[in-house]
């Protein structure tokens, strides 16, 4: 389905819930849960009961370090967490909390769950289960929102890399006969006039990939279309798999083949859904294309 521009309504909702939704948690106050701390640091005190280090508190609230810094002191002036050098390497903090921090979070969490359980208590079970089936959604939906996608990307990038090396690992767990990297394709068979690769990212951290090969006469080759487990559930792989669709179609190809495993059945049942149908093995060059599908393309570019 093609996707078009959020209307001025459509905005005016997403801002309209945000104001109301703020207000409703508490993220104004001062003194979040009633406790003596903000929504942002009572956050980054339950962060760091599972977090080592100042670096791994960065990437997972997307804050620069002075601000973490100046949470960080303010949480240590409370004697709730501690900040030392990391043993394994002493140019990185590690961070962990005090045995009155291990209190405090408890009893932030009581509260948050209090909270949580008011804010449903006037519901009846209908309404709770719709609410909450909601609220997988939207998750589910904004994280989706929050990837891109890469495309044409470098094949030979450390971040292109690091997705087939994690796609090779897991198909040699998934294959009964195991899998062997050396088929992976190599970055000069997926650029330039031979092909062409894309990457997602979940924000800020790879989360999936694909390449469309060149096979002649019009024709294109699906490989290693692949999604991280961070990553899965959210409708991802099909926007990689329509990313490359119209690449590849904008490449001239008027059909997309693709070989497969039979015990991958959730990629098997993506490309079905999305109109693959199978056909004879057509010789791709990789010993664990065991079915192989494709489907023809529109030609030019292909809505998503």
């Amino acid at each position: 389905m093609e996707s078009t521009q959020p209307t001025q309504q459509d905005v005016a909702a997403v801002r309209r819930f945000n104001r109301f939704f703020t207000r409703r948690v508490g993220v104004l106050s001062d003194r979040y849960l009633q406790r003596a701390r903000p929504l942002g640091q009572a956050r980054l005190l339950f962060e760091v009961a599972s977090a080592a280090t100042q670096g791994e508190l960065r990437e997972r609230l997307g804050l620069d370090a002075g601000q973490l810094s100046r949470m960080l002191a303010s949480l240590e002036s409370q004697s709730l967490v501690r900040t030392r050098p990391d043993p394994a390497d002493r140019r990185r903090r590690a961070v962990e909390l005090t045995a009155r921090g291990r209190r405090e979070l408890a009893e932030q969490n009581r509260r948050a769950d209090e909270f949580a359980a008011g804010m449903l208590t006037g519901l009846t079970d209908d309404q709770r289960a719709r609410l909450l089936d909601s609220l997988t959604t939207a998750e589910r939906l904004l994280r989706l929102a929050a990837c891109s996608v890469e495309a044409p990307a470098d094949p030979a990038s450390a971040a292109a890399r690091q997705c087939l090396a994690a796609y090779a690992a897991e198909l040699d767990e998934r294959f009964p006969e195991g899998y062997d990297p050396a088929v992976l394709v190599t970055p000069a068979q997926v650029s330039g006039d031979a092909g062409v690769f894309a990457l997602a990212h979940d924000e800020d951290r790879p989360a999936g990939c694909g390449a469309v090969r060149d096979l002649g006469e019009g024709v294109g080759e699906l490989r290693h279309l692949w999604v991280a487990p961070h990553a899965r559930g959210l409708g991802l792989g099909r926007r990689l798999l329509s990313e490359l669709e119209r690449l590849a179609a904008d490449r001239g190809h008027r059909v997309l083949r693709l070989g497969t495993h039979p015990v991958l059945t959730e990629a098997i049942a993506l490309y079905r859904g999305a109109g693959y149908r199978e056909v004879p093995w057509y010789g791709p060059d990789d010993p664990y294309s065991l079915l192989c599908f494709e489907r023809e393309l529109p030609s030019g570019r292909l809505a998503p």
